[in-house]
């Protein structure tokens, strides 16, 4: 058997395989609605024959959302929705579902990308608000400055985590995923190029992590025994002076001896300085250098597109799952040719059996 298509546990939940849909924002809620757009994108990916979809990053307060059409899981109206257009999904499919819990920061109030690519939006035009952070600095200059959270608002963040934890376990959701990543605000206190506090909350890496600490302490506590729990990090801000490896080592170590059940090992996303060596597999480093200092399993993301490519990084041991994301969009069937590539089973639903290949005929089993 290939390592992409065997088995892989993340804590109490076992993927039947090691490919994992990573998130990606859809920018298409109402109010942090999901909408009909999601009924549709969810059952999709599920049909793909992944070990495992995480949804979107889903912001834990209005204001936490990356753009105006983000999603949420902040109250009884987007859980209310959410629980509809995930209806759909769970009646024709039993792969395991998770969600990334998201604050945007000060990396907040933008436009959509595809829509002036995602500019900020000041918070006297309509779809802008204020936005906050571990300190006032923009991400770019020609930003608004976001409000330094005081400590009540850093309480007020960790609630919000711990509530929208609260509102994926009622939703039946097998998994969470807490992003760190990308520039997004727990990042932003992780950082030093965006955290300048000289309180409890900046300065040492024991400080700047803190934050994160807290929130992933808050979310296990809330959810039960049986729901996977993990982070998604930037292993480097790409830039000087910024988060780097041996930081994210740090970070990891922290998170696994708490009882983190993955990594989600990407990078970038801080700072507009940053230079980013992209290649295939060019974050494929960051996650074989944590897997080494850690138990729990890493899942590696970023360029990796080739079915063999993916088996080789796990043969390899650079990681445990393979994550994809912009592939997953443009082939959403990925995982049935990398089966094919692979000489591997994979199943699918009853109603696409028929679809398969004639040499490869006999791989496609029905899913239960």
């Amino acid at each position: 058997m290939s390592r992409l298509f065997s088995p892989l546990d993340l804590g109490p939940l076992r993927l039947s395989n090691r490919i994992v849909i990573a998130p990606m924002c859809q920018y298409s809620a109402e109010e942090g609605r999901a909408t009909d757009w999601h009924a549709f994108h969810w059952p999709n990916l599920a049909q793909s024959g992944a070990g495992l979809a995480i949804i979107e990053a889903t912001a834990v307060e209005p204001r936490g959302r990356i753009s105006w059409a983000d999603l949420g899981l902040w109250d009884d109206t987007t859980e209310a929705a959410f629980a509809s257009a995930l209806a759909a999904t769970r009646r024709h499919s039993s792969m395991p579902l998770g969600v990334q819990l998201a604050h945007a920061g000060r990396k907040a109030s933008t436009h959509r990308p595809w829509e002036r690519q995602g500019a900020a939006l000041p918070p006297d035009v309509e779809h802008g608000w204020q936005t906050v952070s571990a300190s006032a600095a923009p991400y770019a200059e020609t930003d608004v400055p976001p409000v330094a959270l005081d400590a009540a608002g850093i309480d007020g963040i960790v609630a919000a985590f711990a509530d929208s934890a609260r509102r994926a376990a009622r939703l039946g959701l097998d998994l969470i995923e807490i992003h760190a990543a990308h520039g997004y605000l727990l990042h932003q206190f992780l950082s030093p190029l965006s955290n300048h506090r000289g309180d409890a909350y900046g300065g040492a890496l024991e400080n700047r992590m803190r934050l994160l600490l807290r929130v992933f302490d808050a979310v296990k506590a809330v959810v039960p025994d049986t729901m996977a729990l993990g982070v998604r990090i930037s292993a480097t801000d790409w830039v000087e002076g910024g988060w780097d490896l041996a930081q994210s080592i740090a970070l990891a170590q922290a998170l696994d001896a708490r009882g983190c059940h993955f990594i989600h090992v990407s990078s970038g996303g801080l700072h507009p300085a940053q230079r980013i060596a992209v290649g295939p597999g060019y974050q494929v480093p960051f996650a074989e250098a944590i897997k080494r200092e850690v138990a729990m399993p890493v899942i590696a993301v970023g360029l990796i597109t080739e079915p063999r490519q993916a088996e080789d990084i796990l043969q390899q041991g650079q990681a445990d799952a393979i994550g994809l994301a912009r592939g997953i969009l443009y082939d959403p069937r990925w995982p049935w040719h990398a089966a094919a590539a692979l000489g591997e089973d994979i199943a699918v639903a009853p109603q696409y059996l028929r679809s398969a290949p004639r040499e490869h005929a006999a791989r496609f089993v029905q899913a239960a």
